[in-house]
C-alpha cells in the first residue's frame, strides 16, 4: 500500500514516511474522491536553511485507484496493528511510524518480486509520475505543484516520455486545423 500511494501522489520516501492520518485531504470538487482527495504532505525537502516545504498533493482521476486502495489498508489492514492512537498513516507491529530503511527495503522486496531493473530505486516511482501526469497532458505548472518543485527545470529532469506519447503529440499537431501532413498507418 505505501509504495503504490508513493507512486499514485508522486511523493518522495521522507514525504511518505511523514504522513499522518490528519494529512488526507478531501477536494470539494472531486466528491467522488471522498477523504483522499488529496494528501497533505508536512515534509517535503527544504531548500537550504528553509522548513520543509508544504503542499497538497491532489488526487488525479487516472489514479482514481489508491482511494478504495486506501480507504481499504485505514479500515481493514491499519486495524490489525492496533496503533491506538498513533497519528502516523504508516505504523509498524510495534506500533511506531515505518523508518526509512523498512521503506527502502519493502522496495526492494517488491522491486525483486517484480523483476524490475535492480538499479532503479523508490525515486523510480516519483519520476514515473512525473512522466504519466505530463503523458495525461496536464499542465506543466500543475505537474510542478503537484510534486513540490520551486523551479519547472526540476520537474522536466524527472520527465522522460515514452514514443507512443510523443507520437500522439506529434500527430496532434500535424492534424491541427489547416494541415494535412500526417498520414495514418495501414
Amino acid at each position: 500500500m505505501l509504495l503504490k500511494t508513493v507512486y499514485a501522489f508522486g511523493l518522495c520516501r521522507q514525504e511518505a514516511r511523514g504522513l499522518d492520518l490528519v494529512d488526507l485531504r478531501s477536494n470539494p470538487k472531486a466528491k467522488a474522491f471522498g477523504r483522499v482527495g488529496g494528501l497533505f504532505v508536512r515534509h517535503g525537502k527544504s531548500s537550504r536553511g528553509s522548513a520543509p516545504k508544504r503542499r497538497t498533493v491532489l488526487t488525479v482521476p487516472e489514479f482514481d485507484w489508491i482511494v478504495e486502495l486506501i480507504e481499504h489498508y485505514l479500515t481493514e489492514v491499519r486495524p490489525m496493528f492496533v496503533p491506538r492512537e498513533h497519528r502516523a498513516f504508516w505504523v509498524t507491529e510495534r506500533r511506531g511510524r515505518m523508518s526509512l530503511r523498512s521503506i527502502n527495503e519493502a522496495f526492494e522486496h517488491a522491486r525483486a518480486a517484480a523483476g524490475i531493473d535492480p538499479e532503479l530505486d523508490l525515486h523510480s516511482l516519483r519520476h514515473s509520475y512525473v512522466t504519466h501526469l505530463v503523458e495525461f497532458d496536464y499542465p506543466e505548472r500543475f505537474v510542478q505543484e503537484q510534486v513540490g518543485h520551486s523551479y519547472a527545470s526540476t520537474t522536466a529532469i524527472y520527465t522522460g516520455v515514452s514514443d507512443d506519447c510523443r507520437n500522439r503529440l506529434l500527430q496532434r499537431s500535424l492534424t491541427a486545423p489547416g494541415l494535412d501532413l500526417w498520414e495514418p498507418e495501414s
